[in-house]
């Protein structure tokens, strides 16, 4: 089987969508067949992986660093390089250029093409253009594209129905994130790891959080909270890894809280041993976003035993059970820091709660990939028998 992936991101620009592709597609060349990675260019920087890397002209998306914009009908070597691979199924994980690249590609070629709805595209118009009308204009052409496609998958029903509130009306599948990290056989040593480069001792309390450091992720109210604590006499540290567009605005913030002793920001680390460290030194993983569809970084943390505090009724809350396998607050950071607050109280029950989030959230890709492509055959097969009637 050959499997040609397009999505608008991917290393080294750094998203759950990008990780997402990333492991389809080396999962899929290890086990299955053939993969190609077809995502924008970006400056300076030479791809080392184990599947092929097309990329195609791009400039910078402006209002949205460090995102490309593909352009690649100005690009027609390229095109002709993409068109010759005798792909047997597209997959597309944007609406966007890349997306509307791979749904050129597969009726062109007459083959399937899958494409899955990842983000809340809505709210990222919002935050780009503030205008609702702009915004919901948009939303109706990703809805067109996802219209055009043979089939649509969410990565859990909730983003399901973030895809129907748009106005989408057809079938759509299940196919949930997964995880690279494997859970380690010797958790101290990575927490000592982190120990030693944080200076902190071994009982001092580490909050965790993992993303873009952009608004859409809630980070204000994360940092209020860990206001809240400090007044209240709480002692910890909480680190924040990733970097984004709005990266000075919390350093800032964090700076006019008063929380530069407490708040560490590390920028974007991209060895994962690494980051599996900061997870296992980690006490609770505190991710309030309501913009996230099905974030990954719940998958890494639950592999690691690390408990989530994330918000009711968010898309990501759906498979959380509050007190059995993460926890629940209400979106205000006086709650949430109370909820914080609760849970450290009781380090035994935090302890069983990471160990339920390992048993029941925990998803390794490979698993993920194996159903995914069961699938790929299975639309094949339909499109042979639609053939042969």
């Amino acid at each position: 089987m050959i499997v040609g992936l397009f999505n608008d991101s991917f290393p080294p620009v750094i998203d759950g969508v990008a990780i997402t592709v990333k492991n389809y597609a080396y999962w899929i060349n290890k086990k299955h067949g053939l993969s190609y990675v077809i995502t924008p260019a970006y400056p300076k920087y030479k791809d080392n992986e184990e599947f092929e890397v097309i990329r195609y002209f791009s400039l910078p998306l402006i209002f949205r660093p460090p995102y490309r914009l593909g352009i690649p009908f100005l690009d027609i070597n390229t095109i002709k390089k993409i068109e010759k691979i005798p792909f047997d199924i597209i997959h597309a994980h944007s609406p966007f250029s890349t997306g509307l690249l791979g749904l050129y590609i597969a009726r062109k070629k007459k083959i399937p093409i899958v494409a899955t709805f990842h983000t809340k595209y809505y709210d990222d118009f919002k935050s780009a253009t503030k205008s609702d009308l702009i915004s919901k204009i948009a939303v109706k052409l990703i809805v067109e594209f996802y219209n055009q496609v043979d089939e649509v998958w969410t990565v859990n029903h909730s983003t399901a129905e973030t895809l129907r509130s748009y106005g989408f009306k057809k079938d759509i599948k299940i196919m949930p994130n997964g995880t690279d990290f494997i859970p380690p056989e010797n958790p101290q040593e990575y927490r000592e790891k982190i120990n030693k480069i944080h200076n902190l001792k071994e009982d001092e309390i580490l909050f965790l959080f993992v993303g873009q450091i952009i608004k859409q992720k809630n980070i204000e109210l994360l940092l209020k909270s860990f206001k809240i604590l400090k007044d209240r006499g709480y002692h910890f540290k909480a680190i924040l890894i990733g970097t984004g567009k709005d990266e000075k605005y919390f350093k800032d913030l964090t700076h006019k809280l008063n929380l530069d002793e407490i708040v560490i920001f590390t920028g974007k680390i991209l060895d994962r041993e690494l980051l599996k460290a900061y997870y296992a030194r980690a006490d609770l993983f505190t991710f309030p976003s309501l913009y996230d569809t099905s974030a990954i970084v719940l998958q890494e943390a639950s592999a690691i035993k690390c408990p989530s505090l994330v918000i009711e009724n968010s898309n990501i809350a759906e498979e959380i059970i509050d007190g059995y396998n993460g926890f629940l607050s209400q979106n205000d950071p006086y709650i949430y820091a109370e909820k914080i607050s609760q849970i450290i109280s009781d380090r035994e029950r935090l302890k069983s709660v990471g160990e339920n989030a390992q048993k029941t959230l925990y998803k390794p890709w490979e698993k993920i990939v194996d159903k995914v492509v069961e699938r790929y055959k299975k639309i094949l097969n339909l499109q042979k028998e639609h053939i042969n009637l």
